[in-house]
């Protein structure tokens, strides 16, 4: 972690302690686990995005246009 930047973050109590404990058990740093949960989240965004992307080309319909047309069908 050499090229690493320092950031201040301020976390509950309950879950300061509770990574304390959880880094102790599985011999990592805080930081290591903040990282991979960060890394992980980002990775989620990512793919959310790329969902996105694939959907692109289909039709936009409103909400209420959506539920009068299940009504229409019956279906509610």
């Amino acid at each position: 972690m050499s090229d690493s930047r320092r950031a201040t973050v301020y976390l509950e109590p309950e879950v300061h302690r509770a990574l304390k404990l959880k880094a102790a058990v599985s011999d990592r740093s805080i930081s290591e686990m903040v990282n991979e949960a960060v890394r992980l989240a980002l990775a989620e965004d990512a793919e959310d995005l790329a969902a996105f992307d694939d959907r692109v080309t289909e039709p936009d319909i409103d909400f209420g246009s959506f539920v009068k047309s299940l009504r229409r069908r019956g279906r509610i």
